[in-house]
């Protein structure tokens, strides 16, 4: 790049963010990091990412603080909204603890991107805002079209899907209304190798499965994409000037017995589950659009591979 691009991630220290950090970081991108607390041990590993010493700056930002919101978005051309409260268990105050956070920072990067006169904004979504819809026909796969029912979510209580489904419709929404272009990937649920110390929902879910002898396991379909596709979904969809809307990023849908059978036999001396319980329908999320747009993923084999390994070489796997 002949001047370097100045671009800011939110939550830049997450299992996804950190990702596609070293990916802008490598391609010569100038980036602006928004993190809790920049002198934190948990985003010690961006400052050690390859150009990070002269091209990372990170901002100590709380996403419902607009001002602080603005100065971290401030000169950049194109913004990463990647940030978003994940609670694990159950949730005493969705309204304050998910939906509120998830759907204000939202409207706060996207009014800060407005001010600044950002070039492009990619809001990632889930595909919790894509699956939650009981009306959707069942023979079909679900593609960007398909929305979380969001009285169902109530319903169920699922407030994660909730608030994610509410922060996207609204970003895009905002979209119709503004000069801004923004762009929505929705990653179905995330796996591979992490660069954060920290453990993350997902990651800690693969862990349980091969060492805690778990007595029982529902088995439910769950659609699967390596975190490093999602990372290079996100900067598709930034440098192709063509990609317009919302872009789906799942690259396989498995069920746990079929994925514990696959880290057996690659992994055999590990504390696997001992039944699994009868699970729901299937599950089939379309990528098509986003393949279309020059995507690709890599094989279910080398993301077990590369997680494991990487669970091994920090300790939190014990090979025997």
């Amino acid at each position: 790049m002949a001047q370097k691009e100045r671009v800011c991630v939110t939550g830049a220290g997450g299992y996804v963010a950190s990702w596609l950090v070293k990916n802008l970081l490598l391609k010569g991108y100038m980036v602006h990091g928004t993190v809790r607390d920049p002198g934190d041990d948990k985003n010690a590993h961006l400052k050690k990412l390859e150009n990070a010493s002269e091209n990372l700056q990170l901002f100590k930002t709380n996403l419902l603080d607009f001002e602080g919101v603005c100065a971290a978005i401030a000169g950049c051309t194109g913004v990463f909204h990647v940030a978003c409260p994940v609670t694990a268990g159950s949730v005493p105050n969705p309204e304050a603890q998910l939906i509120e956070p998830a759907v204000v920072g939202t409207k706060n990067v996207l009014n800060s991107c407005s001010k600044a006169r950002v070039k492009r904004v990619v809001v990632v979504s889930s595909a919790s805002a894509v699956m939650m819809n009981p009306n959707w026909p069942k023979n079909q796969a679900m593609d960007e079209e398909c929305w979380s029912d969001k009285e169902f979510c109530k319903a169920i209580n699922n407030y994660y899907c909730l608030a994610k489904t509410i922060a996207e419709s609204e970003a895009l929404e905002y979209a119709k209304n503004s000069e801004l272009d923004i762009v929505t990937v929705c990653p179905s649920f995330v796996i591979g190798p992490m660069l954060q110390p920290s453990i993350n929902a997902t990651s800690s879910l693969l862990i349980s499965f091969m060492k805690e002898g778990l007595e029982s396991v529902e088995n439910k379909a769950r659609p699967l994409v390596d975190v490093r596709d999602v990372a290079d979904a996100l900067l598709l969809v930034y440098e192709k000037p063509e990609a317009k809307g919302r872009y789906i990023c799942s690259s396989f849908e498995i069920r746990p017995k079929e994925f514990i059978d696959k880290l057996k036999s690659m992994y055999p001396y590990y504390n696997y589950p001992k039944s699994f319980t009868m699970g729901d329908k299937e599950v089939k999320l379309s990528s098509e659009k986003l393949q279309r747009l020059g995507w690709k993923y890599r094989a279910l084999e080398e993301s077990i591979h590369d997680f494991v390994k990487n669970y091994e070489d920090r300790g939190i796997l014990h090979k025997p």
